[in-house]
Formats: C-alpha cells, structure tokens, sequence
C-alpha cells in the first residue's frame, strides 16, 4: 500500500492501491489498524463497490473513475455531525465544480447520495458508521466515456473529451485533494452552520413535482407532491398532493 502525496486538511495519510475489493472494506481494515481520524484509501479500481441499496453495483472502470474511502473517528455516535451524507454531498458538488469550472451551476445533489451533472448521476456517497467510526465511501465518475447499455442514458463523467487511452491519474488525485479541503470546511469548521440553505440552492428538482418512495427501496409506498426542501436532519420535505401539508421523510427513494 503506497502513500499519496497530496494535500488532506484532516492531517491523516492519503493511502493508494491499485485493486480492492471496494475502499469500504479496506478502510475498516485501517480502522482496526488503528489509522486516524480522515484517514483516505483510494484505488484506480474496485472489484465490488456497492451503492446505499446493496443489490445496486458501483460499475466503474480502471483508471477513469474515483472511488475512495474516508475513515472519521467521533466519541460517540451522537458526536457525528448531523446530516452527514447530504453535506458530504455538498462538498463533492463544489469541489467538482472547483476543478471543473465549466460544470458551474450544473452539478446538483439529488436526496439522499446522489451527485448529478445535469440530469445524469455522477457520484454516489455510501456513509457506515459502527457507534462513532464512520466510512464514508465517494465514487465519481471522472473521465469515463462508455458505460454499459443500462446507464448511457443515467450516467455522466466530468471531463467527456479525453482522448482514448489517455491515463488521468493525477487529475483524479487533484479532484480529491478538492473534496478532501471541502468537506473539511463543511463538517469540521464554522461554515458546517448554514450547510441546509446552500445544499437548498442546489437540490435537485426542488419545487419541481416528484413521485417518492417512502421507505425501504421497492417495498414502500408511492406518495406525490412537490419538493420543498431539506429539515435540520436532512430528512425530505414533500407538499403532498391534495393538500396543504409538508411532509418529512428521513428513509425513501426519489423516482421521476
């Protein structure tokens, strides 16, 4: 396992392998290990990255895609900053939009870990805590230009025009260097504060009318309305058809 030299705001080790099986399990190798608080692993590939709903792949190809794991270490599972998958989610939108100056105003976070370029998923956050140990998993797609016939029409990469063959190592370790200072910023200093209004200005579909599954993926049951915004905990606000009120969801799936 290599070290990276690159910049992380969380004074921990950037580690590198080339293959795993996915960061999330490695990380929790490091954990037991005793690595610190913001410790990262990265790979140039993984063989079975996983999304929230576990039956769904990560599919990804080698040296085109970002998959990367961050270990954070709180006192307690209450010490874990609320929200934390949606302000992760903040923070990739933006240090996205650092590095690819071009996709301003164009990158949106779509409730509960989902990043989007336009209309199409970019990114996937998955976040595991055991008590306080958290694994925050992050893949985007960097410069992948084919993917399988069932997400050409779902999917997107940031940079579309890289010549065949071309190796963009170091512009995806320069991507994380950007997540990296900007979820510092967002859960680890002041600007943590005003984190609901900001992801509000980049939701996705906000006050556009939705079809939601409220609760556990295709199990639950299909409620309509408009989206209104983000709650204090990053639950969903809905205002449900056929009437006045605004409803929260905390576990549920977004369809349009």
């Amino acid at each position: 396992m290599d070290k990276l030299n690159i910049t992380n705001p969380f004074n921990a080790p950037v580690y590198y392998l080339e293959t795993v099986s996915s960061t999330m399990d490695i990380s929790r190798k490091l954990s037991a290990a005793g690595e610190p608080h913001g410790t990262v692993i990265t790979a140039d590939f993984q063989e079975a990255g996983r999304g929230r709903i576990r039956s769904r792949t990560w599919e990804m190809e080698k040296n085109t895609s970002l998959p990367f794991t961050i270990l954070l270490r709180y006192p307690r599972i209450e010490n874990i900053p609320r929200a934390l998958t949606l302000r992760t989610g903040l923070a990739v939108s933006l240090a996205i939009e650092d590095f690819a100056p071009y996709l301003k105003g164009s990158v949106f976070v779509k409730w509960p870990n989902d990043i989007m370029i336009g209309s199409k998923k970019n990114a996937g956050i998955l976040c595991e805590a055991d008590e306080g140990t958290v694994y925050l998993g992050i893949g985007i797609n960097v410069s992948q230009k084919e993917f399988p016939s069932h997400l050409r029409e779902k999917a997107a990469s940031i940079i579309t025009n890289v010549d065949s063959g071309t190796n963009v190592t170091g512009d995806r370790f320069i991507l994380l260097e950007k997540v990296l200072s900007r979820l510092y910023n967002e859960i680890e200093t002041p600007l943590e504060n005003d984190w609901r209004l900001r992801l509000e200005k980049r939701l996705y579909k906000i006050n556009s009318h939705v079809a939601f599954i409220d609760g556990a993926a295709d199990n639950g049951r299909e409620v309509k309305g408009v989206l209104k915004g983000i709650g204090n905990d990053g639950d969903i606000l809905i205002a449900l058809d056929g009437g006045e009120e605004v409803k929260s969801f905390f576990t549920g799936e977004l369809k349009f």
